[in-house]
């Protein structure tokens, strides 16, 4: 039978009693068409997962009882940042699901030299609201019990500021580039991995890149969209250093 995952953004504890949200509270009565009596497994991104009874299943509010607690161990072991040039919403969607159920531990959208998305203050708060709701959607999707950090848009400048001395290994996915992912050894902070938008990075981006540290690195002899190229190198870095 398939387990029903819920998140929550609210502290849990076994016994407690609280309404879902309105949006999951919805999607069990309306769309999962759960009753009272039904169990599900709540989660709010601390690492564990919360087994709870459904109390009552209204039209407008849907109770719930915490039951347990499990800690679940199903985090990579290679931590890894993606630092996506920011691209169309249904896109970016994309790539924020399906980086989400490789392991990622962290997204930083990027506003880079050929980016075709402008971003007031008032969207990106939208947009990263959006972001967060996708990850955690896809948490419930993959088992997943901690949601990865997603932050705000940045320049590509502005986040390079922010680095400092980060001890991961910097990566960013370039054509013309010949090391291979098989050759790379990770330190214990991880890896850092930059992807361009539709365009790809400009020169002034891999100029801003190789000046913070970053390394070249080539997928194969083919050249891959972004929505592509950012989740096939997470796969093969997940299978020949992380999960694999």
């Amino acid at each position: 039978m398939r387990t029903i995952r819920i998140h929550v953004d609210r502290p849990l504890g076994i016994g407690t009693e609280f309404p879902l949200p309105a949006q999951a509270a919805e999607h069990a009565a309306r769309v999962l068409r759960l009753v009272a009596g039904d169990l599900l497994t709540l989660f709010n991104g601390d690492g564990s997962d919360y087994p709870a009874t459904i109390l009552v299943a209204g039209k407008r509010e849907v109770m719930v009882r915490v039951e347990g607690s499990r800690s679940l161990d199903n985090e990579s072991p290679l931590a890894l940042t993606l630092a996506q040039g920011v691209v169309r919403a249904e896109k970016m969607d994309l790539i924020v699901q399906k980086a989400t159920e490789l392991g990622v531990m962290r997204i930083v959208p990027l506003l880079t030299e050929r980016a075709e998305i402008k971003l007031d203050a008032a969207r990106a708060e939208r947009r990263l609201l959006h972001w967060r709701a996708v990850a955690a959607s896809a948490c419930e999707q993959s088992g997943r019990a901690r949601l990865p950090d997603i932050a705000p848009a940045l320049t590509l400048s502005a986040w390079l500021d922010q680095l400092g001395k980060h001890g991961a290994l910097r990566l960013a996915l370039l054509p013309q580039a010949e090391r291979s992912a098989r050759e790379l050894r990770f330190p214990g902070a991880g890896g850092l991995l930059v992807v361009g938008p539709e365009g790809g990075l400009g020169e002034r981006d891999i100029h801003a890149l190789n000046a913070a540290g970053f390394e070249g690195l080539r997928l194969g002899p083919r050249i891959l969209r972004t929505e592509t190229a950012g989740l096939a190198a997470l796969a093969a870095l997940q299978a020949l250093h992380g999960d694999g």
